[in-house]
């Protein structure tokens, strides 16, 4: 009797793990969830798997992984549809898909601190998912995406390599899912938006494929506003707002000023006048000037003014992460710059990693992405799912010195006047500067019709500015306003 019981019971969870789950010949694994938010309950379904990439000859050249969440019980040609990715290059979709607007999240403190191992997700009240259905894609040799065999991962790396790939694929997941009505937007984190620039273009001019939005991250548009090469001066003042943020975060200023907003609109004044000028003198500045600089310089960092003038005026990322806390023994993050962590060599001039990702975010979202991918969507695969990673290889970007893909969204912009933009920035985010964002955006030129379609939101976060949980929220409220703004008017 006990053993008819217990082979009940197993065919029952069988039965029930049956209905949850389809698994179709594409290898794609169909589940059916839940999610309450507020007082209202979530149906959606979430497909996870390979979309195979073929040329017009039926010969595979790829297998890109990709999750899917749609909200059941919508008509598919008005519901929106986002297509979501992060950057690297070489990064998977997973700080998006679990940090900020799937509907599940990385359980990290509020301030986005890991907590104690082993890691776990929750769900996520601040998803996107009540407003557009969403596509998660990881580029190439990130996630489980692969070439084919036989196939050079190269042909799919690289801006422009990667811009079609990508584009691709969502042009075959629009056909393939009757989305072609649909409202349709793209959405990126770091590298994402130089990716989001490039595929906005693209879609418009190899498919035909208008959007109604993009949606971009921690943006880095033109490059030449953030590498500070010799001889280029242009980031250094586009730098020095964020620089200041992060030293008045950690009280480094004397005086202090009352409110970190009033602190950055009189540095980006005196970057954008004394400071630039003064650069672009080179050794022709005067002694007295330079002197006056230097004074600023320290008034708004906190470093002493021999550092500053031995620097030549010149502030680098990885040398002020050493240098603002170097009394303390402490560096100070590059993503995220409220973070700070120990280097071996407290006398070394760059800091050794980066605290705001090895000791905060790479932990918790790799092994929850892992997890949640096998446990929940019930997918399963032997590949291992490359987070952030070094696979991709070389990168080429372009024939230029710096990539500005710029001109690729001003067009896009410019030929699909509906087309809304929106720019999302974190104030203690030194990989992509938010000054360093809106002076490129002043460098497009865009007319004043245009203009007005894109608009800027800042949170006093890092470059993942979601997983400081007041920022998170305050994310999904400027989302909502988005789409009132991008969407067609009923």
């Amino acid at each position: 009797m006990k053993k008819l019981i217990a082979s009940i019971a197993i065919l029952f969870a069988v039965s029930s793990y049956a209905q949850n789950k389809t698994v179709t010949d594409d290898n794609v694994v169909v589940t059916k969830h839940q999610l309450k938010l507020g007082n209202t309950v979530i149906n959606y379904t979430a497909t996870a798997g390979f979309m195979q990439m073929k040329d017009e000859n039926d010969s595979l050249k790829a297998k890109v992984f990709y999750v899917a969440y749609t909200k059941d019980g919508e008509d598919t040609s008005k519901r929106p549809v986002l297509f979501a990715y992060n950057g690297g290059p070489g990064s998977a979709s997973v700080w998006l898909h679990m940090g900020a607007i799937g509907p599940k999240r990385v359980v990290l403190s509020d301030k986005g601190e890991m907590q104690q191992p082993p890691f776990s997700y929750t769900n996520n009240e601040y998803t996107w998912l009540d407003k557009t259905d969403i596509v998660f894609i990881d580029p190439m040799m990130t996630g489980f995406t692969r070439p084919a065999h036989g196939e050079d991962k190269s042909d799919f790396t690289g801006y422009e390599n990667d811009t079609r790939f990508v584009g691709d694929f969502i042009r075959l997941y629009t056909s393939k899912n009757a989305r072609w009505s649909s409202p349709k937007f793209i959405g990126g984190e770091s590298y994402g938006t130089t990716r989001s620039a490039g595929v906005a273009n693209y879609l418009q001019e190899r498919y035909g494929m208008y959007l109604n939005g993009v949606i971009l991250i921690s943006a880095i548009l033109d490059f030449g506003a953030d590498e500070t090469d010799r001889g280029n001066d242009r980031p250094y003042p586009l730098q020095l707002p964020t620089f200041a943020a992060t030293a008045w975060y950690h009280h480094k200023l004397s005086p202090q000023y009352s409110d970190l907003k009033s602190l950055l609109t009189e540095v980006e004044n005196f970057s954008m006048n004394d400071y630039a000028t003064a650069l672009l003198k080179g050794d022709a500045i005067s002694d007295a000037e330079k002197n006056r600089i230097a004074d600023k310089l320290h008034d708004y960092t906190g470093l002493s003014k021999d550092y500053i003038l031995q620097s030549n005026l010149r502030l680098h990322v990885g040398r002020f992460n050493k240098e603002l806390m170097r009394d303390s023994g402490l560096t100070v993050g590059r993503l995220d710059s409220r973070f700070t962590g120990y280097d071996y060599d407290e006398a070394g001039e760059n800091f050794e990693y980066d605290p705001s990702y090895d000791k905060t975010i790479y932990g918790p979202f790799a092994a929850v992405v892992n997890d949640y991918i096998k446990r929940e969507l019930k997918f399963n695969s032997e590949l291992p799912y490359e987070v952030l990673t070094g696979r991709v290889g070389y990168w080429p970007l372009s024939n230029d010195h710096y990539l500005n893909v710029a001109e690729e969204l001003r067009e896009a912009m410019t030929k699909n006047p509906f087309l809304k933009v929106w720019i999302a920035q974190g104030y203690y985010d030194m990989a992509t500067p938010y000054f360093a964002t809106e002076n490129v955006v002043a460098h497009m030129f865009l007319k004043k019709d245009i203009r007005q379609n894109l608009h800027f939101t800042f949170y006093e976060a890092g470059h993942m500015v979601y997983i400081n949980k007041p920022s998170l929220a305050q994310l999904k409220n400027d989302f909502s306003s988005f789409m009132q703004q991008a969407l067609p008017k009923q």
